[in-house]
């Protein structure tokens, strides 16, 4: 058997085991597709009023506010979903299993492989239910094609794979799955300080650059740029830039942990 036919089978070997993992698991599942939809629901009929205040001049009305919300939960839902995956990495790790791999006959990178595989599609699970909740709250795309759609759908798994690399290795490098799941926490607080529920240019003056150049913005108003027809601009090159970065940044990373020979 060739080697890349070979990393192949052991991938898909770990990915079967870490769904079989979220099916053991129901109550971290369902939290984790469940949370963003609670933000979703709380932002638009709790907080709407007060937050669409800050859209445009005169403010805007609560259709408005939800077509400017949902790409960015979209995101965010990204953020909120990975950190499951640096719990589910560092629990491998401390419980022993990943030792016992490490004597075994198997591709050395197929057990991070099937983490990232699995949790892009946990991610993007999670980002169909957010949308579709969206929609039913009345969410519309205005004038998209197929192929904005298209490239909408790819930001999203570009997304998720990079934030998916970056999870890996705060669970690698995460002493328990506590300090693990502490460690994925900016992963949550980016979104809040990004363009996702109010506009940058609405925020103070200081505070702006911060909002403006943080992973999350740029991708943020790229997809609002391809769903609703909005100006894109600068974004769809910087959202690339730092996914491209951070998808790098993660992989590099990650694999440097978990190579490293245990102590």
């Amino acid at each position: 058997m060739s080697s890349p036919t070979f990393a192949l089978r052991d991938s898909a070997t770990m990915l079967r085991r870490n769904l079989l993992h979220a099916r053991r698991y129901p109550s971290l599942t369902l939290n984790l597709l469940l949370t963003p939809v609670m933000l979703l629901l709380l932002f638009v009929y709790v907080f709407g009023d007060v937050m669409s205040a800050g859209i445009g001049e005169g403010g805007a009305d609560r259709s408005d506010y939800i077509a400017y919300l949902v790409p960015g939960l979209l995101l965010m839902t990204i953020g909120s979903t990975t950190i499951g995956t640096a719990v589910s990495v560092s629990m491998d790790m401390t419980e022993g299993i990943v030792a016992r791999f490490r004597t075994m006959a198997i591709h050395r990178g197929s057990v991070l492989v099937g983490h990232v595989v699995g949790s892009v599609a946990q991610c993007l699970m999670s980002v169909v239910l957010v949308g579709a909740v969206g929609a039913a709250i009345g969410f519309r795309s205005v004038g998209a094609t197929a192929l904005e759609w298209l490239a909408a759908f790819g930001l999203l798994v570009l997304f998720t794979l990079a934030l998916t690399w970056i999870a890996v290795g705060m669970g690698l490098v995460g002493p328990n799955p506590e300090a693990a799941s502490n460690n994925a926490v900016p992963l949550i607080f980016l979104p809040l300080i990004s363009s996702a529920f109010v506009p940058v240019d609405s925020m103070p003056g200081w505070f702006q650059p911060i909002a403006e150049y943080q992973p999350f913005t740029p991708a943020i108003e790229t997809l609002r740029g391809l769903l609703l027809g909005t100006g894109i601009g600068h974004n769809g090159w910087l959202a690339v830039v730092w996914c491209l970065g951070l998808a790098m940044l993660g992989y590099f990373w990650s694999t440097s942990l978990f190579n490293r020979d245990p102590k």
